[in-house]
């Protein structure tokens, strides 16, 4: 999706781990390799733009996905409650553009994966070694938020 805003738009990534690895996009454009992820919709908030994307991206249905975050459990007419993201940023597009990076760690039942052939020149999954090796392209930020979604995941117990 284009850009929707002249300044600033809001995305979602999503750091997806399946045994002790991260699910990564090799990203057309970019040329590198990046979070599953996009722009949030106008007609959408960031929790449905999550679970789009993933599934869009990977092929992985929202039934095999556990966001590593919370929500609150009530229900209040009026409210929807969203999982809380892990980590939050905004960060350069080009001069004059910017994204607010919304950051969701995620774990996955399943490690089959779908390659989105039109957004990506390839999909796989890293471990850490491979994520710390530096035989991969791979920004810093990136690579942190990778490590950390591994992390988190080897000690949630699902």
């Amino acid at each position: 999706m284009p850009h929707i805003h002249e300044l600033i738009d809001f995305t979602v990534a999503a750091y997806i781990v399946n045994n002790g690895r991260v699910a990564l996009v090799n990203h057309l454009q970019l040329k590198r390799w990046m979070p599953v992820g996009g722009h949030i919709e106008l007609n959408e908030d960031p929790e449905e733009a999550l679970f789009r994307e993933v599934e869009e991206e990977t092929g992985i249905d929202k039934g095999e996905l556990k966001v590593l975050s919370s929500k609150p459990k009530i229900i209040s007419d009026g409210t929807k409650f969203l999982f809380a993201p892990s980590f939050l940023d905004i960060h350069k597009i080009t001069d004059t553009h910017r994204h607010v990076g919304i950051t969701y760690l995620l774990e996955s039942k399943t490690d089959k994966l779908v390659l989105a052939a039109d957004e990506h020149k390839g999909i796989s999954w890293f471990s850490l070694p491979e994520l710390e090796g530096g035989e991969i392209d791979i920004c810093p930020v990136v690579k942190f938020y990778a490590q950390e979604a591994i992390r988190l995941s080897n000690s949630s117990g699902w």
